[in-house]
């Protein structure tokens, strides 16, 4: 059978981004609408305030550790696959098809039920449709994008930027009328349950909805051979993403203390919302629903370009999921790639309407296999150093091999601290299940492939 046919974006891509361009592209993959949702959480968690804010600081550091590992992985190995580039160079075909698996059933669509399901709650707010409101709307979001991006790329395209300057305009306008806001705005209650401060791994589980919130630096890696300025270009690229998105996330949740104190914010089911209430009113909510709008919006779709261009990788190099690797040129996007994506997201959505709370359901699953693969790039640095000594590198990661091990110990703690709290939630057999799935359509690809060689 003929080979699927390459596209443009399989092609060896050229320098067409500039620095700002692609900071701009990660800052608005990253800062979505998880975090006017998530500082509730880690307030919660953490139990004061010093360590609330020290869990958003330390994120931010840590994930610039990790940008530099993705730096010197990207300079050297450029390629449009990102990290499963890095993962199939490191560890071979056969671990980097568990790293799509992985995508395709987990991180990417996983992110995509979690951002909708924050969309959802906020629109409940307004509207609510009964029990499954937000399952409701995270679904019909879903569906809507999908619609979108199955017709081509040229409208988002041309707008990403323009959405992305308005997410973090909104970041901002929250903070400061937060700023402005006397915590007299903040309603009485009763102390919300709080875990001690002591209790082992709960700065670990804070840091787990943190570096989530944080995530999504490491897709600018797939445009690593698009950057103009040379190969460093990358690591600019980076730095300044997140030193962009760092200031932004603490600035927003000092504003949120500011307005709701500490007991108001752990309590709060939608920050941005609740800051903007306490300040104008009904009027502030609505707005504040539109500002989350348009940040989840711009960060789901952000995502299916990246999980769909994943997808079609994974369908170029496996012959068993060819149909995943069909690129239809006139509307310019992986057609298949993206129906598996959105009925996957999908089914993840019907499960979190199934859990008490749809977001924090959707953390607990997705964080355990995320930061297991995660761990792996790391990793693969180590090993490419040892595999390609002679690859010109033109970043090495400062203090190695100091650094790239911090990285990879933080995200072995990461991956401990999440699957110990996805088991005290009864939601890690539910990741087991699903990886386990992966071995068997493994087996099931290579015995296919066996029997029906290439040529």
């Amino acid at each position: 059978m003929r080979p699927p046919r390459e596209t443009l974006d399989r092609a060896t891509p050229g320098p067409s981004l500039s620095v700002f361009e692609a900071v701009m592209v990660t800052v608005g993959i990253v800062i979505g609408a998880g975090i006017f949702k998530t500082p509730s959480l880690v307030a919660d968690v953490t139990g004061s305030a010093p360590l609330m804010l020290s869990a958003w600081i330390v994120g931010g550091l840590l994930s610039l550790v990790g940008a530099l590992c993705y730096a010197e992985l990207a300079a050297a190995f450029p390629h449009a696959g990102g990290d499963y580039h890095f993962v199939t160079r490191a560890f071979g075909r056969d671990a980097s098809f568990f790293f799509a698996w992985a995508r395709v059933t987990v991180i990417t669509t996983g992110s995509i039920a979690l951002l909708a399901f924050v969309l959802g709650d906020y629109l409940t707010r307004i509207v609510s449709l009964g029990p499954h409101s937000a399952a409701i709307y995270a679904a019909g979001t879903i569906t809507l994008l999908t619609a979108i991006n199955v017709t081509g790329l040229h409208v988002s395209a041309r707008t990403q930027t323009l959405l992305t300057l308005l997410q973090v305009a909104g970041l901002v306008l929250v903070a400061t009328i937060g700023w402005w806001c006397s915590p007299a705005f903040a309603e009485p209650g009763s102390a919300p349950a709080i875990a001690p401060a002591d209790a082992p791994g709960v700065f670990g589980l804070a840091l787990v909805f943190v570096l989530l919130t944080y995530g999504g630096w490491n897709e600018v890696a797939y445009l690593s051979s698009e950057i103009k300025g040379g190969p460093c270009a990358i690591v600019r690229a980076l730095v300044a993403s997140l030193l962009v998105i760092t200031c932004a996330y603490t600035a927003f949740v000092l504003g949120a203390l500011q307005a709701l104190g500490f007991e108001g914010l752990a309590r709060s089911d939608a920050v941005g919302a609740d800051v903007m209430q306490a300040a104008f009113g009904p009027p502030g909510e609505q707005v504040i629903g539109a500002i989350v709008g348009i940040a989840t919006l711009t960060s789901i779709n952000a995502t299916f370009i990246v999980g769909a261009r994943s997808n079609y990788a994974l369908g170029c190099d496996w012959p068993a999921f060819r149909a995943l690797g069909r690129w239809n040129e006139e509307r310019n996007v992986p057609v298949a790639a993206m129906a598996l994506q959105a009925l996957m997201s999908l089914a993840l959505v019907g499960f979190g309407a199934l859990e008490e709370d749809g977001f924090s359901a959707m953390v607990e699953f997705t964080a355990p296999v995320f930061w297991l693969f995660f761990m792996l790039t790391g990793i693969a640095l180590f090993i490419l150093r040892r595999k390609a000594p002679q690859t010109p590198r033109p970043f090495r990661v400062p203090l190695y091999p100091v650094l790239p091990a911090t990285f990879v110990a933080t995200c072995g703690y990461l991956l401990w601290s999440s699957l110990a709290y996805a088991r005290s939630q009864d939601v890690v057999h539910v990741c087991l299940y699903v990886m386990a799935g992966g071995v068997v359509a493994w087996l099931v690809t290579r015995r296919l492939q066996a029997s029906h060689p290439p040529g």
